[in-house]
């Protein structure tokens, strides 16, 4: 039955409506006959009006055509097409009483009326009796959704209209959050309270639901869909009017404002200067060529025109990426770009990539930086960080590089977690590198230290901004928590020139500004995407700023040295740090005791080393079955 409707044409189906029209008119006419009080019987009667009724036919045709009553869709059929109706019985009513004195037939004006209101009755209600019987071979034909749409709105209504002829979707059920639709009937759907969802899903056996509510925030759309998710039920979300047809800036609303509007501060803005000469016509290595710092460094050194750039990756995508990136901004120069996949921590690899393409300048960025993965991980990131940094800046002296980079962090002093600890241990390889070099005889090591960047792979800003998009909440780890901020770009730039300032073996600290609220970042994050934040001032607020706790090893604020002992150089935003270094005997002692807990892969005995060198780390920062196994 199914494959016969559908294989019905356009005219076929219009001309099915007529002839029900055709005969709609006869069987009206038979029932005003009928009900009538007439001299005759209604059989007679129909007898004598025979002759009327080719001429009715005709008009019957003509003014359904005219009006578009045979044309109109059953699913379409609502108001608009109901008075259409209204008119054709009209037209009908008309024609019949011309008709009928014309053949001089004596018929009462009552029997006219009757036959149009009874074709109009009959009309509408043989129409929604077609409708509900294709919309039952529909349903038995194919498996339909059964959805419930939240939202009984003028969209939820408009909405529930479209889907009524849907051949594999049936609207069953209203909720809304207004109180005075609840217990309604809207668009002859009953209206409840969204708190009974749970009830209406296993009584109506719903499949999805249709979010109809374009006027509410996407934040409480996106909380609305979570908690509905969660009930296992597939989640659709209707757009607005002005959003369909462009009015409303779709584009400011999805597209995450750029991080250094969050700087709270002028932004370093000038340009290198004489510290292109550093790695202009040089071969340049970037460690960690991939991630956040690593490719901003390869599009600076880009600009300082090197001969080469040998991008060392241990991230196939991000090594791909970034590959593909560089080769576009460099046509039309004679620059080599050489994509390296591999770790810092093998040996003979680096010396070979350094050997085989004359490395000149190498720029450490590559680490494991993440704090609660490296807390989790600490063997990995201890290894990564620190062998990795020796590996490197081994090799550099043996090759004969110039300059040698360690691209550090202010995670580093009295560090609380495994990570900045790690970067703390690498700064002392690197100094004692340094220190054994005589000058002038290898490469100039130095190290930058400096604080958070905006905008990098799992910094705050991106991890705020997608969770604004999913509706909140946005979580802080403790309402006090603050740190130093820079943008990724003037980090670099800052980093590029400390190549022209190092002698070799300075810790070199950015000058950050002061250090940042992460509350106060949280709020400029929801009120940038437009939205208000929702506390317990304002509980209408759109997104919501949660208290999570402070993660392990985590600070409430952040340092950049040790002694705070700074000395000016001769850029402003640049300062050395003097800070103590650990003796050749002790890094070794360091470095064989980190050795032989990967060995044995044992994390408390690798802890046990950070904890002994490493100024600020202590065992009372440690979980307390470790902090029992270090003591024992």
């Amino acid at each position: 039955m199914l494959s016969i409707i559908k294989s019905l044409s356009p005219r076929q189906k219009r001309t099915i409506m007529l002839l029900l029209d055709t005969a709609l008119v006869v069987f009206a006419l038979s029932f005003a006959f009928a009900v009538q009080t007439l001299p005759e019987n209604a059989f007679a009667t129909m007898i004598h009006y025979l002759p009327v009724l080719p001429y009715m036919v005709a008009t019957t045709i003509g003014a359904s055509m005219y009006l578009g009553i045979c044309a109109v869709r059953l699913n379409s059929y609502e108001t608009g097409a109901i008075g259409q109706t209204a008119v054709f019985s009209g037209c009908l009513v008309l024609a019949s009483v011309v008709f009928s004195s014309i053949a001089g037939l004596d018929l009462p004006l009552g029997v006219h009326f009757v036959f149009g209101v009874s074709f109009f009755l009959f009309s509408v209600i043989s129409r929604t009796i077609l409708l509900q019987v294709l919309l039952a071979i529909y349903r038995r034909s194919a498996p339909r959704f059964r959805v419930l749409i939240y939202g009984a709105g003028t969209t939820g209504m408009q909405l529930t209209s479209a889907l009524r002829g849907h051949e594999t979707i049936e609207p069953v059920a209203f909720v809304d959050d207004n109180r005075a639709l609840q217990g309604l009937t809207v668009a002859r759907l009953p209206v409840f309270a969204p708190a009974r969802i749970s009830e209406i899903v296993k009584t109506y056996k719903i499949d999805r639901v249709l979010l109809a509510i374009p006027s509410v925030s996407p934040p409480k759309q996106a909380q609305i869909a979570r908690r509905l998710q969660k009930m296992g039920l597939e989640v659709q979300t209707l757009p607005s009017f002005a959003q369909l047809i462009g009015e409303e800036a779709l584009v400011d609303k999805l597209k995450p404002v750029s991080s250094h509007k969050f700087l709270n501060r002028a932004e370093v803005e000038e340009s290198l200067g004489e510290s292109v000469g550093c790695y202009e016509d040089r071969v340049v290595l970037i460690s960690g060529a991939g991630g956040s710092i690593g490719s901003e460094l390869c599009r600076q050194v880009l600009d300082c025109r090197p001969s080469k750039m040998v991008l060392y990756e241990l991230s196939e995508l991000a090594l791909y990426n970034v590959d593909m990136e560089l080769r576009q901004l460099a046509e039309g120069t004679t620059i080599e770009i050489v994509p390296i996949l591999g770790s810092v921590t093998d040996s003979r690899q680096v010396r070979k990539v350094m050997n085989e393409h004359g490395v000149q300048v190498v720029l450490h960025a590559a680490a494991y930086k993440h704090v609660p993965l490296v807390e989790s991980n600490p063997l990995s990131g201890l290894v990564n960080n620190v062998f990795g940094t020796q590996t490197l800046a081994q090799q550099a002296a043996k090759a004969g590089v110039e300059r040698f980079i360690l691209v550090s962090s202010d995670k580093a002093v009295r560090p609380t977690n495994v990570m900045g600890a790690s970067k703390r241990l690498a700064e002392f390889v690197v100094q004692d590198i340094a220190q054994r070099i005589p000058v002038g005889k290898g490469p100039i090591y130095t190290m930058v230290r400096f604080g958070n960047v905006l905008g990098s792979s799992g910094s705050v800003i991106p991890l705020f901004q997608d969770q604004v998009t999913r509706g909140g909440p946005l979580t802080v780890t403790d309402p006090s928590v603050s740190r130093y901020f820079m943008t990724v770009q003037e980090a670099v730039k800052l980093v590029l020139q400390t190549g022209s300032l190092a002698q070799g073996g300075e810790v070199f600290v950015l000058d950050m500004g002061k250090p940042v609220p992460i509350m106060h970042l949280a709020r400029q994050v929801i009120e940038s995407a437009g939205y208000t934040v929702r506390d317990d001032t304002h509980p209408d607020g759109d997104i919501e700023i949660r208290i999570t706790g402070l993660r392990p090893g985590e600070k409430l604020t952040e340092e950049l040295t040790l002694s705070g002992d700074l000395v000016a150089t001769r850029h402003p935003k640049i300062f050395s740090a003097r800070e103590d270094a650990l003796s050749e005997i002790e890094i070794a002692t360091a470095l064989r005791g980190l050795r032989e807990a990967f060995v044995a892969s044992d994390e408390v005995m690798a802890r046990d080393v950070v904890m002994r060198w490493v100024e600020g780390f202590n065992a009372s920062r440690l979980p307390a079955q470790e902090r029992h196994a270090v003591r024992g």
